[in-house]
Protein backbone atom coordinates (compact mmCIF):
# COMPACT_ATOMS: atom_id res chain seq x y z
CA UNK A 1 0.00 0.00 0.00
CA UNK A 2 1.77 2.92 -1.19
CA UNK A 3 1.51 6.70 -0.29
CA UNK A 4 1.20 5.34 3.57
CA UNK A 5 3.91 4.85 5.85
CA UNK A 6 3.74 1.42 7.84
CA UNK A 7 1.78 2.50 10.52
CA UNK A 8 -0.79 3.73 8.19
CA UNK A 9 -0.72 0.63 6.36
CA UNK A 10 -1.20 -1.55 9.51
CA UNK A 11 -4.41 0.74 10.82
CA UNK A 12 -5.60 0.31 7.31
CA UNK A 13 -5.43 -3.72 7.09
CA UNK A 14 -6.85 -3.99 10.34
CA UNK A 15 -9.92 -1.55 9.91
CA UNK A 16 -10.62 -2.92 6.17
CA UNK A 17 -9.00 -6.52 5.24
CA UNK A 18 -11.58 -7.86 6.60
CA UNK A 19 -14.97 -5.85 5.92
CA UNK A 20 -16.75 -7.08 2.80
CA UNK A 21 -17.42 -4.18 1.13
CA UNK A 22 -15.28 -2.97 -1.05
CA UNK A 23 -12.69 0.01 0.13
CA UNK A 24 -11.03 2.89 -2.03
CA UNK A 25 -9.07 5.44 -0.57
CA UNK A 26 -7.99 8.51 -3.13
CA UNK A 27 -6.16 11.57 -2.03
CA UNK A 28 -7.04 14.94 -2.70
CA UNK A 29 -5.48 14.45 -6.19
CA UNK A 30 -8.21 11.59 -6.96
CA UNK A 31 -5.02 9.26 -6.88
CA UNK A 32 -6.28 5.93 -5.39
CA UNK A 33 -3.46 5.23 -2.04
CA UNK A 34 -5.17 2.60 -1.04
CA UNK A 35 -7.94 -0.51 -1.55
CA UNK A 36 -8.85 -3.89 0.42
CA UNK A 37 -9.60 -7.27 -1.05
CA UNK A 38 -12.97 -6.89 -1.44
CA UNK A 39 -12.61 -4.39 -4.18
CA UNK A 40 -9.94 -6.10 -5.95
CA UNK A 41 -12.40 -8.85 -6.32
CA UNK A 42 -14.90 -6.47 -7.36
CA UNK A 43 -13.07 -4.63 -9.70
CA UNK A 44 -11.10 -7.62 -11.08
CA UNK A 45 -7.87 -5.44 -10.60
CA UNK A 46 -4.80 -6.69 -8.30
CA UNK A 47 -3.56 -4.03 -5.35
CA UNK A 48 -0.80 -2.68 -7.99
CA UNK A 49 -2.54 -2.16 -10.54
CA UNK A 50 -4.86 0.30 -8.66
CA UNK A 51 -2.16 2.61 -6.51
CA UNK A 52 -1.35 5.35 -8.33
CA UNK A 53 -4.37 5.07 -10.72
CA UNK A 54 -7.15 7.95 -10.95
CA UNK A 55 -10.08 7.34 -9.24
CA UNK A 56 -11.34 7.78 -12.42
CA UNK A 57 -10.54 4.29 -13.25
CA UNK A 58 -13.33 3.04 -11.76
CA UNK A 59 -16.27 5.59 -13.10
CA UNK A 60 -17.48 5.20 -15.82
CA UNK A 61 -17.37 7.83 -18.43
CA UNK A 62 -20.50 9.58 -17.53
CA UNK A 63 -20.23 9.55 -14.19
CA UNK A 64 -16.25 10.63 -13.84
CA UNK A 65 -15.39 13.16 -11.76
CA UNK A 66 -14.10 16.23 -14.03
CA UNK A 67 -12.49 18.58 -11.80
CA UNK A 68 -10.75 18.63 -8.38
CA UNK A 69 -13.53 20.39 -7.16
CA UNK A 70 -15.96 17.70 -6.73
CA UNK A 71 -13.83 16.31 -4.43
CA UNK A 72 -13.76 19.26 -2.36
CA UNK A 73 -17.52 19.79 -1.96
CA UNK A 74 -17.32 16.02 -0.35
CA UNK A 75 -14.72 16.95 1.64
CA UNK A 76 -16.12 20.33 3.00
CA UNK A 77 -19.16 18.02 4.47
CA UNK A 78 -16.80 16.33 6.94
CA UNK A 79 -19.10 13.23 7.52
CA UNK A 80 -20.15 10.59 5.74
CA UNK A 81 -21.98 11.23 2.39
CA UNK A 82 -24.36 8.55 1.12
CA UNK A 83 -25.00 8.92 -2.39
CA UNK A 84 -28.65 8.70 -3.70
CA UNK A 85 -29.51 5.38 -4.79
CA UNK A 86 -32.14 6.82 -7.18
CA UNK A 87 -28.74 8.39 -8.99
CA UNK A 88 -28.58 5.00 -10.68
CA UNK A 89 -24.62 4.70 -10.23
CA UNK A 90 -22.37 2.31 -11.71
CA UNK A 91 -18.68 1.18 -11.24
CA UNK A 92 -16.42 0.17 -13.92
CA UNK A 93 -14.64 -3.36 -13.89
CA UNK A 94 -10.98 -4.16 -15.37
CA UNK A 95 -12.58 -5.72 -18.05
CA UNK A 96 -14.97 -3.20 -18.94
CA UNK A 97 -18.59 -4.10 -17.71
CA UNK A 98 -20.78 -1.73 -15.49
CA UNK A 99 -22.11 -2.83 -12.15
CA UNK A 100 -24.86 -1.47 -10.12
CA UNK A 101 -23.36 -0.12 -6.61
CA UNK A 102 -24.21 2.03 -3.46
CA UNK A 103 -21.19 4.51 -2.84
CA UNK A 104 -20.76 6.01 0.45
CA UNK A 105 -18.21 8.82 0.91
CA UNK A 106 -16.39 9.36 3.86
CA UNK A 107 -13.85 12.46 3.96
CA UNK A 108 -10.66 11.78 6.73
CA UNK A 109 -7.38 13.34 7.09
CA UNK A 110 -4.73 11.21 8.53
CA UNK A 111 -1.10 13.18 9.36
CA UNK A 112 -2.17 16.09 8.08
CA UNK A 113 -3.15 15.14 4.80
CA UNK A 114 -6.80 14.99 3.21
CA UNK A 115 -8.43 11.59 2.05
CA UNK A 116 -11.37 10.28 0.58
CA UNK A 117 -12.62 6.78 1.71
CA UNK A 118 -15.20 5.35 -0.39
CA UNK A 119 -17.56 2.15 0.77
CA UNK A 120 -18.84 0.65 -2.45
CA UNK A 121 -21.49 -1.86 -2.25
CA UNK A 122 -22.16 -4.25 -5.31
CA UNK A 123 -25.83 -3.94 -6.10
CA UNK A 124 -26.11 -6.50 -8.81
CA UNK A 125 -27.74 -9.18 -6.39
CA UNK A 126 -30.14 -6.51 -5.14
CA UNK A 127 -30.40 -5.35 -8.74
CA UNK A 128 -31.18 -8.89 -10.02
CA UNK A 129 -33.67 -8.95 -7.38
CA UNK A 130 -35.55 -6.05 -7.76
CA UNK A 131 -36.07 -6.46 -11.54
CA UNK A 132 -37.26 -9.98 -10.75
CA UNK A 133 -39.67 -8.31 -7.92
CA UNK A 134 -40.68 -5.91 -10.95
CA UNK A 135 -41.10 -8.75 -13.51
CA UNK A 136 -43.08 -10.71 -10.62
CA UNK A 137 -45.02 -7.70 -9.73
CA UNK A 138 -45.65 -6.66 -13.71
CA UNK A 139 -46.88 -10.91 -14.40
CA UNK A 140 -48.82 -10.76 -11.06
CA UNK A 141 -50.36 -7.20 -12.52
CA UNK A 142 -51.14 -8.61 -15.37
CA UNK A 143 -52.39 -11.94 -14.06
CA UNK A 144 -54.60 -9.69 -11.78
CA UNK A 145 -56.08 -7.84 -14.49
CA UNK A 146 -56.82 -11.11 -16.23
CA UNK A 147 -58.62 -12.57 -13.15
CA UNK A 148 -60.13 -8.86 -13.23
CA UNK A 149 -61.58 -8.62 -16.39
CA UNK A 150 -62.56 -12.63 -15.56
CA UNK A 151 -64.40 -11.86 -12.66
CA UNK A 152 -66.01 -8.35 -14.41
CA UNK A 153 -67.03 -10.76 -16.50
CA UNK A 154 -68.37 -13.10 -14.11
CA UNK A 155 -69.89 -10.69 -12.02
CA UNK A 156 -71.38 -9.05 -15.65
CA UNK A 157 -72.69 -12.26 -16.64
CA UNK A 158 -74.33 -12.69 -13.05
CA UNK A 159 -75.95 -9.33 -13.23
CA UNK A 160 -77.61 -10.60 -16.67
CA UNK A 161 -79.00 -13.73 -15.19
CA UNK A 162 -80.07 -12.10 -12.03
CA UNK A 163 -81.49 -9.21 -14.48
CA UNK A 164 -82.88 -12.34 -16.58
CA UNK A 165 -84.41 -13.91 -13.56
CA UNK A 166 -85.97 -10.83 -11.79
CA UNK A 167 -87.54 -9.95 -15.46
CA UNK A 168 -88.57 -13.72 -15.38
CA UNK A 169 -90.06 -13.19 -11.77
CA UNK A 170 -91.57 -10.58 -12.88
CA UNK A 171 -93.59 -11.65 -15.39
CA UNK A 172 -94.71 -15.00 -13.08
CA UNK A 173 -95.83 -12.27 -10.82
CA UNK A 174 -97.90 -10.27 -13.47
CA UNK A 175 -99.21 -14.17 -14.60
CA UNK A 176 -100.05 -14.53 -11.33
CA UNK A 177 -101.60 -11.34 -10.37
CA UNK A 178 -103.53 -11.57 -13.80
CA UNK A 179 -104.68 -15.20 -13.04
CA UNK A 180 -105.59 -14.14 -9.63
CA UNK A 181 -107.94 -10.72 -10.98
CA UNK A 182 -109.16 -13.01 -13.33
CA UNK A 183 -110.25 -15.66 -10.72
CA UNK A 184 -111.58 -12.94 -9.05
CA UNK A 185 -113.65 -11.66 -11.73
CA UNK A 186 -114.92 -15.26 -12.46
CA UNK A 187 -116.36 -15.78 -9.26
CA UNK A 188 -117.93 -12.15 -9.28
CA UNK A 189 -119.02 -12.65 -13.10
CA UNK A 190 -120.84 -15.94 -11.63
CA UNK A 191 -121.87 -14.34 -8.64
CA UNK A 192 -123.40 -11.32 -10.65
CA UNK A 193 -124.93 -13.56 -13.13
CA UNK A 194 -126.48 -15.25 -10.74
CA UNK A 195 -128.06 -12.41 -9.07
CA UNK A 196 -128.87 -10.81 -12.11
CA UNK A 197 -130.55 -13.03 -14.15
CA UNK A 198 -132.46 -14.59 -11.28
CA UNK A 199 -134.54 -11.75 -10.15
CA UNK A 200 -135.87 -10.86 -13.71
CA UNK A 201 -136.58 -14.20 -14.35
CA UNK A 202 -138.18 -14.80 -11.30
CA UNK A 203 -140.83 -11.99 -12.09
CA UNK A 204 -141.13 -13.49 -15.24
CA UNK A 205 -141.82 -16.72 -14.08
CA UNK A 206 -144.47 -14.95 -11.22
CA UNK A 207 -146.13 -12.69 -13.78
CA UNK A 208 -146.71 -15.54 -16.23
CA UNK A 209 -147.92 -18.07 -13.65
CA UNK A 210 -150.32 -14.66 -12.73
CA UNK A 211 -151.14 -14.20 -16.19
CA UNK A 212 -152.66 -17.37 -16.65
CA UNK A 213 -154.74 -16.92 -13.50
CA UNK A 214 -156.55 -14.06 -15.19
CA UNK A 215 -158.66 -15.65 -17.84
CA UNK A 216 -161.72 -13.28 -17.49
CA UNK A 217 -162.86 -10.21 -19.45
CA UNK A 218 -162.49 -8.09 -17.04
CA UNK A 219 -159.18 -9.02 -15.79
CA UNK A 220 -157.08 -7.43 -19.18
CA UNK A 221 -155.88 -4.26 -17.18
CA UNK A 222 -153.87 -6.87 -15.17
CA UNK A 223 -152.96 -9.21 -17.65
CA UNK A 224 -151.65 -6.37 -19.73
CA UNK A 225 -149.32 -4.85 -16.29
CA UNK A 226 -148.17 -8.35 -16.40
CA UNK A 227 -147.49 -8.95 -19.69
CA UNK A 228 -145.53 -5.73 -19.43
CA UNK A 229 -143.36 -6.73 -17.10
CA UNK A 230 -142.48 -9.75 -18.69
CA UNK A 231 -141.38 -8.05 -21.78
CA UNK A 232 -139.42 -4.98 -19.48
CA UNK A 233 -137.73 -8.11 -17.95
CA UNK A 234 -136.61 -9.67 -20.91
CA UNK A 235 -135.33 -6.54 -22.20
CA UNK A 236 -133.16 -6.58 -19.37
CA UNK A 237 -132.15 -9.81 -19.79
CA UNK A 238 -131.59 -9.06 -23.48
CA UNK A 239 -129.28 -5.88 -22.38
CA UNK A 240 -127.21 -7.96 -19.97
CA UNK A 241 -126.95 -10.38 -22.44
CA UNK A 242 -125.69 -8.19 -25.13
CA UNK A 243 -122.87 -6.56 -22.24
CA UNK A 244 -121.66 -10.07 -21.69
CA UNK A 245 -121.43 -10.83 -25.80
CA UNK A 246 -120.03 -7.20 -25.83
CA UNK A 247 -116.91 -7.61 -23.70
CA UNK A 248 -115.59 -10.63 -26.11
CA UNK A 249 -116.00 -8.53 -29.19
CA UNK A 250 -113.33 -5.70 -27.29
CA UNK A 251 -110.98 -8.20 -27.67
CA UNK A 252 -111.46 -8.64 -31.54
CA UNK A 253 -109.74 -6.71 -34.43
CA UNK A 254 -110.77 -3.30 -35.14
CA UNK A 255 -111.67 -4.21 -38.21
CA UNK A 256 -114.98 -6.26 -36.82
CA UNK A 257 -116.95 -2.45 -36.86
CA UNK A 258 -118.87 -1.55 -39.37
CA UNK A 259 -118.06 2.39 -40.11
CA UNK A 260 -120.84 3.97 -41.95
CA UNK A 261 -122.26 7.53 -42.28
CA UNK A 262 -125.78 7.99 -41.11
CA UNK A 263 -127.62 10.62 -39.53
CA UNK A 264 -126.64 11.20 -35.63
CA UNK A 265 -130.73 12.02 -35.06
CA UNK A 266 -131.46 8.80 -35.93
CA UNK A 267 -129.39 7.40 -33.21
CA UNK A 268 -130.35 9.73 -30.13
CA UNK A 269 -134.09 9.08 -31.53
CA UNK A 270 -134.03 5.33 -30.79
CA UNK A 271 -131.94 5.42 -27.70
CA UNK A 272 -134.45 8.25 -26.39
CA UNK A 273 -137.88 6.32 -27.22
CA UNK A 274 -136.46 3.29 -25.41
CA UNK A 275 -135.35 5.18 -22.51
CA UNK A 276 -138.59 6.56 -22.14
CA UNK A 277 -140.07 3.33 -21.45
CA UNK A 278 -137.98 2.88 -18.44
CA UNK A 279 -138.10 6.15 -16.70
CA UNK A 280 -139.33 6.91 -13.49
CA UNK A 281 -142.26 8.43 -12.44
CA UNK A 282 -141.59 12.20 -13.53
CA UNK A 283 -138.61 11.75 -14.89
CA UNK A 284 -137.84 14.24 -17.88
CA UNK A 285 -135.14 13.70 -20.50
CA UNK A 286 -134.44 16.46 -22.96
CA UNK A 287 -133.81 15.81 -26.42
CA UNK A 288 -130.79 18.13 -27.84
CA UNK A 289 -131.39 20.45 -30.05
CA UNK A 290 -130.12 21.40 -33.62
CA UNK A 291 -128.82 17.83 -34.32
CA UNK A 292 -130.87 17.02 -37.49
CA UNK A 293 -128.03 17.67 -39.87
CA UNK A 294 -125.75 15.84 -38.57
CA UNK A 295 -124.31 12.77 -40.03
CA UNK A 296 -121.55 11.06 -38.64
CA UNK A 297 -119.13 8.19 -39.79
CA UNK A 298 -119.07 5.65 -36.97
CA UNK A 299 -120.34 2.57 -35.95
CA UNK A 300 -123.81 2.90 -35.24
CA UNK A 301 -124.59 0.03 -32.95
CA UNK A 302 -121.45 1.23 -30.61
CA UNK A 303 -122.57 4.88 -30.38
CA UNK A 304 -126.18 3.32 -29.67
CA UNK A 305 -124.73 0.92 -26.98
CA UNK A 306 -122.79 4.00 -25.31
CA UNK A 307 -125.48 6.42 -25.36
CA UNK A 308 -128.33 3.52 -24.25
CA UNK A 309 -125.53 2.92 -21.34
CA UNK A 310 -125.42 6.47 -20.09
CA UNK A 311 -128.75 7.29 -20.29
CA UNK A 312 -129.93 4.32 -18.85
CA UNK A 313 -127.87 4.71 -15.53
CA UNK A 314 -129.00 8.73 -15.52
CA UNK A 315 -132.32 7.02 -15.08
CA UNK A 316 -131.57 4.45 -13.09
CA UNK A 317 -129.64 6.10 -10.54
CA UNK A 318 -131.60 9.22 -10.57
CA UNK A 319 -134.59 9.94 -8.28
CA UNK A 320 -138.44 10.44 -9.49
CA UNK A 321 -139.23 14.32 -11.20
CA UNK A 322 -135.74 14.77 -11.92
CA UNK A 323 -134.77 15.99 -15.36
CA UNK A 324 -131.70 14.07 -17.53
CA UNK A 325 -130.43 16.32 -20.17
CA UNK A 326 -128.67 15.00 -23.57
CA UNK A 327 -126.61 17.65 -25.33
CA UNK A 328 -124.75 17.68 -28.49
CA UNK A 329 -122.03 19.99 -29.39
CA UNK A 330 -119.05 20.00 -31.77
CA UNK A 331 -115.21 21.40 -30.43
CA UNK A 332 -112.55 21.05 -33.39
CA UNK A 333 -112.54 17.75 -34.69
CA UNK A 334 -114.55 16.38 -32.28
CA UNK A 335 -118.56 15.41 -31.81
CA UNK A 336 -119.30 15.53 -28.07
CA UNK A 337 -122.16 13.63 -26.73
CA UNK A 338 -123.36 15.02 -22.92
CA UNK A 339 -125.45 13.49 -20.75
CA UNK A 340 -126.24 15.13 -17.42
CA UNK A 341 -128.48 13.76 -14.62
CA UNK A 342 -129.28 15.10 -10.73
CA UNK A 343 -128.55 11.81 -9.39
CA UNK A 344 -126.70 10.32 -6.27
CA UNK A 345 -123.03 11.31 -7.90
CA UNK A 346 -120.45 9.36 -7.41
CA UNK A 347 -118.55 9.66 -4.44
CA UNK A 348 -114.70 11.18 -4.71
CA UNK A 349 -112.88 7.97 -3.39
CA UNK A 350 -115.36 5.64 -6.15
CA UNK A 351 -114.26 7.40 -9.35
CA UNK A 352 -110.84 6.27 -9.71
CA UNK A 353 -112.57 2.59 -10.48
CA UNK A 354 -115.76 3.67 -12.05
CA UNK A 355 -114.87 2.18 -15.85
CA UNK A 356 -113.32 -1.06 -14.10
CA UNK A 357 -114.58 -4.38 -14.92
CA UNK A 358 -117.39 -5.77 -12.46
CA UNK A 359 -116.94 -2.27 -10.05
CA UNK A 360 -119.90 -1.12 -8.33
CA UNK A 361 -119.81 1.40 -5.98
CA UNK A 362 -121.38 0.86 -2.12
CA UNK A 363 -124.24 3.74 -3.02
CA UNK A 364 -125.71 1.41 -5.37
CA UNK A 365 -124.79 -2.00 -4.08
CA UNK A 366 -128.55 -2.79 -3.71
CA UNK A 367 -129.56 -1.57 -7.11
CA UNK A 368 -129.53 -3.78 -10.04
CA UNK A 369 -126.66 -4.16 -12.68
CA UNK A 370 -123.60 -5.71 -13.94
CA UNK A 371 -120.65 -2.98 -14.11
CA UNK A 372 -119.54 -3.54 -16.73
CA UNK A 373 -121.15 -1.30 -18.87
CA UNK A 374 -119.16 1.45 -18.57
CA UNK A 375 -116.08 -1.06 -18.96
CA UNK A 376 -117.17 -1.93 -22.05
CA UNK A 377 -117.96 1.67 -23.70
CA UNK A 378 -114.29 2.92 -22.55
CA UNK A 379 -113.52 -0.44 -24.78
CA UNK A 380 -115.40 -0.08 -27.47
CA UNK A 381 -114.72 3.75 -27.87
CA UNK A 382 -111.11 3.67 -27.31
CA UNK A 383 -110.72 0.97 -30.20
CA UNK A 384 -112.60 3.66 -32.24
CA UNK A 385 -109.93 6.68 -31.46
CA UNK A 386 -113.04 8.25 -29.13
CA UNK A 387 -113.28 9.17 -25.36
CA UNK A 388 -115.17 8.86 -22.31
CA UNK A 389 -115.07 11.34 -19.60
CA UNK A 390 -116.87 12.34 -16.72
CA UNK A 391 -117.41 14.91 -13.67
CA UNK A 392 -119.60 13.50 -10.78
CA UNK A 393 -120.57 15.30 -7.22
CA UNK A 394 -121.87 13.05 -4.76
CA UNK A 395 -125.32 13.69 -4.16
CA UNK A 396 -125.99 16.06 -6.93
CA UNK A 397 -125.65 14.65 -10.08
CA UNK A 398 -122.46 13.18 -12.91
CA UNK A 399 -122.14 14.43 -16.44
CA UNK A 400 -120.89 11.75 -18.89
CA UNK A 401 -119.17 12.76 -22.12
CA UNK A 402 -118.77 10.79 -25.20
CA UNK A 403 -115.88 12.53 -27.80
CA UNK A 404 -115.85 10.63 -31.30
CA UNK A 405 -113.98 12.13 -34.41
CA UNK A 406 -116.47 14.59 -36.54
CA UNK A 407 -115.38 15.50 -39.86
CA UNK A 408 -117.81 18.03 -41.43
CA UNK A 409 -115.94 18.65 -44.66
CA UNK A 410 -115.09 15.06 -45.14
CA UNK A 411 -118.87 13.89 -44.69
CA UNK A 412 -119.98 16.47 -46.73
CA UNK A 413 -117.98 15.41 -49.75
Amino acid sequence: MKNFNTNQTNIFEILCQTISEGIVIANKELKITASNQAAHYMFGYKEEELIGESLNLLIPKHHKFTAVSEFDKYFAKEKLTKLKPDEDLKALKKDGKTFPVEISLNPFQLEGDQFLMIFINDNSIRKKQEEEILRLNHKLGKLVDERTTELRQVISNLKEEIKKRKKAESKMKVALDKERELNELKTKFLSLVSHEFKTPLSVILSSATLTKKYTAAEHQVKREKHLENIKLKVRSLNNILNDFLSIERIKSDNNTYNLEYFPLSRVVNNVVYDANMLSKKGQIINYPDNINEIVVHYDENILELSLTNLINNAIKYSPEDSIIDVDVNIENDNLNISVSDEGIGISEKDQKFIFNPYFRSESVIHQQGTGIGLNIVKGHLENLNSSINFKSIENKGSIFTISIPYHKNKIAQ
